[in-house]
């Protein structure tokens, strides 16, 4: 089945999780901007990580036939960070203008802080003048209030609801999402968070309209197979694959082309592979045989 994986960090994966992510069938990424683990401290590091989300990590998945696109953002942790934030704000906008761009996250709460308040409506409005969806970090602290305080933001702002993908859902969050008209995402983890097992409770009772699955695969213990992994256990659990390829592939997809940036189409096969070609004479060989890989 063919896989759209909507959230997932590669700039924190190693090459070998590309080939193993287009073995299970997934053909597109989308990497959406967010925190490295430790806070920067000068606009310059982000310029330099923007430019490695639409340049080198757009290079590399290709090399594996997977196409990958991104989201731009100032995230919401960094939000309350004076030594970055307004600089941020500054460079975004040129970002968004990139081809690969496909939206405007992850923005949203972490902490709830009146800063990141600040910064959310600042991109939300950007969002807008840039006619693009965006993608909102939910936090994993006090999550029904945060999810709460975050629609009461977009509702103030009159935002379109059907260009919002509240992420990093639960059982919970739900049934406060399902009837807003926005898509809800589900973040499925090993061990913590969502798994499996409860996506597929929540598909039997809810459905699968306006909802997607992502594995995150950021730099904590995760899994960039997560989505495959539930595709599985969803069949198992006798979900129709014309439901599962709804969810996994025809939402996220549908979800991201608003922005009118990519064709849809160009993901009927996968991304041209070819491994003599370098980025700024770098590849992915690193002194390999290209007939040999």
């Amino acid at each position: 089945m063919r896989i759209f994986e909507p959230h997932a960090h590669m700039f924190s994966r190693v090459t070998d999780d590309y080939q193993r992510m287009a073995l299970a069938g997934i053909r597109g990424i989308l990497e959406p901007a967010f925190w490295l683990g430790q806070n920067r401290t000068s606009v310059g590091s982000f310029v330099d990580y923007y430019d490695t989300l639409i340049g080198w990590e757009r290079f590399r998945a290709r090399q594996f036939g997977v196409h990958h696109y991104c989201t731009m953002a100032l995230n919401p942790r960094e939000a309350n960070d004076d030594r970055v934030n307004d600089a941020v704000m500054e460079i975004l906008p040129r970002y968004l203008e990139k081809s690969s761009v496909l939206g405007v996250g992850e923005i949203g709460l972490d902490d709830q802080t009146k800063k990141e308040e600040k910064y959310f409506i600042a991109q939300v409005e950007l969002a807008r003048k840039h006619d693009l969806p965006i993608l909102v970090h939910t936090p994993h602290r006090d999550k029904k209030q945060g999810f709460q305080r975050c629609i009461d933001i977009l509702r103030d702002l009159d935002f379109d609801m059907a260009r919002v993908l509240l992420d990093h859902g639960n059982e919970e969050t739900i049934k406060i999402t399902r009837d807003l008209g926005c898509v809800s995402g589900f973040s499925i983890y090993p061990f913590t968070k969502m798994d499996e097992a409860r996506m597929v409770q929540i598909v039997l009772e809810y459905g699968v309209e306006r909802m997607v699955v992502n594995s995150a695969a950021d730099w904590g213990v995760s899994d960039p197979l997560m989505v495959p992994k539930t595709v599985v256990k969803l069949r198992q659990a006798g979900v129709p694959d014309a439901d599962v390829e709804r969810l996994v592939w025809h939402n996220p997809i549908e979800f991201f082309a608003q922005g009118g940036r990519f064709d849809p189409a160009e993901l009927d096969r996968p991304a041209d592979v070819d491994m003599r070609e370098t980025f700024d004479g770098n590849s992915v060989l690193r002194g390999q045989d290209p007939d040999k890989t």
